[in-house]
């Protein structure tokens, strides 16, 4: 290789390889079932060295990852005898408080996120785990405590940065390259490195949120009070329930403790007198055993599950979308919920619907619209000996619950084996997208994640 064929040396010179002290911090991710060594990891400033990065990689032959944060269940950040294109140095966000919009560089996390918005009482609709990265999380559309009320993250994505294949520089938003701004609102990470985004937000500063804690016993019915009120809440007001083994939460009695139990917890981003007077509906589901609630910034909130979500445990998930919860699907939830192979072990029902609803199936590339709840079976624990029989329950779970699904599943939920499913994902969408796929990336550089090839080599 010569030198003078990049344009910025430097990002290749200061490339972490094996051997370096740096070098298995710099390969770790969130899940630690991922061990992946590449041949280098690039740690890029700018969408310059972002270019470099990705033309380097090409002209050596070989594949190239690209890691935001490194949060991704099925560990796409980094890959095996090939360069990491890492942004992670990439945090900048600015904040406008009169457009009441946000640049936000790629590397920034979603904690990062909400401490900056929140100093000019605004925020953005994202996921529910602080430490999970904004470019990850929006590029598979992004759910959370806000989407019932704002939408996806993004349907709040008024315009990105993005670095193709071929290492030129464009600008996607509703007036240049509409196509691939159509495709990167859900697409993933197929069509380019984005490296800024620009975000619509809203004013939110204090909501009132919180848990509540059920007895495992009474599960099945807080579960049928629950699908019986949820379909009727309001925007403002989200619940998330969650059944597994009760973690040592401060407001749980130490009896408690490892016993099973089915948490509610809730975001009410409305008046908080209304608010608490959905934390009275939900304790009548049944005789709560615990809870912490009331109102707080929604920058702590946030922050709420972080412990429960720490880096290196090893994690295996899945995922079904559901239009409706059948009595079938909450037996089922019910039997496997009995059947926790480990004490960190979940499954949780995130709700949608409310503003997600409202976006045409075809005005982005996240099709699934009509999603009122997304699964995640969520399968932790810490031991390697550990993983048939965890991965076994989850996969068994998730093909006993499939008669009661609806089409598709969420992009960010699904595990390495299932990175195939692109036409599953995005059901009649696909096509637009293979199509879109062709004219960005037509060698299918961008291939590390559920990958959409391209229209001219079949689907």
């Amino acid at each position: 290789m010569k030198t003078e064929e990049y344009p910025d040396t430097a990002i290749t010179s200061r490339g972490i390889r094996p051997g370096s002290s740096e070098y298995d911090e710099a390969r770790s991710v969130w899940n630690g079932m991922i061990d992946k060594r590449p041949a280098v990891i690039l740690r890029c400033r700018d969408a310059r060295e972002v270019s470099s990065a990705i033309r380097y990689a090409r002209d050596q032959g070989l594949k190239f990852s690209v890691r935001g944060n490194g949060h991704n269940i099925a560990g796409s950040a980094v890959c095996d005898e090939g360069v990491v294109i890492d942004l992670s140095l990439m945090k900048e966000i600015r904040i406008d408080p009169v457009t009441r919009c946000a640049d936000i560089g790629p590397g920034a996390t979603l904690g990062d996120v909400d401490l900056a918005t929140a100093a000019h009482g605004l925020a953005l609709p994202v996921g529910i785990n602080s430490t999970t990265g904004i470019s990850g999380l929006t590029l598979g559309g992004g759910i959370g405590w806000l989407s019932r009320k704002y939408g996806l993250t993004i349907d709040n994505l008024v315009g990105a940065e993005v670095v193709t294949a071929d290492g030129s520089v464009l600008r996607a938003s509703e007036d240049e390259n509409v196509d691939l701004f159509w495709a990167l609102r859900g697409g993933g990470g197929n069509f380019g490195i984005v490296t800024s985004f620009e975000f619509r937000l809203h004013p939110v500063a204090e909501v009132f949120a919180g848990v509540i804690a059920f007895p495992g016993e009474e599960a099945a019915e807080v579960y049928r009070r629950y699908r019986e009120e949820s379909v009727r809440f309001p925007d403002e007001m989200t619940a998330w329930p969650v059944l597994r083994k009760a973690p040592p939460l401060p407001f749980l009695d130490e009896a408690d403790h490892g016993r099973l139990v089915l948490l509610v917890p809730m975001c009410y981003s409305g008046d908080p007198s209304e608010g608490e007077r959905f934390a009275r509906l939900i304790r009548s589901f049944g005789n709560p055993i615990g809870e912490h609630v009331g109102s707080q910034p929604l920058a702590t909130w946030q922050q709420a599950f972080d412990p429960l979500l720490t880096p290196g445990a090893r994690n295996y998930w899945k995922s079904h979308n559901f239009t409706e919860l059948s009595d079938g699907a909450l037996d089922t939830i019910l039997d496997f919920g009995h059947r926790l192979p480990t004490g960190e072990c979940e499954i949780f029902l995130g709700q949608l619907g409310g503003a997600v609803t409202r976006v045409s199936p075809d005005a982005t590339a996240f099709r699934h619209r009509d999603t009122e709840w997304v699964l995640n079976v969520h399968c932790r624990w810490r031991e390697p000996g550990d993983d048939e029989r965890c991965i076994a329950w989850a996969r068994e779970f998730h093909e006993a619950s499939a008669p009661f699904a609806s089409a598709g599943a969420y992009s960010n939920f699904l595990p390495e084996d299932e990175l195939d499913r692109a036409a599953h994902v995005f059901g009649g969408n696909h096509a637009r997208l293979a199509a879109i796929k062709t004219k960005y990336d037509p060698d299918n550089v961008f291939r590390n994640h559920l990958q959409i090839r391209p229209a001219s080599s079949g689907s």
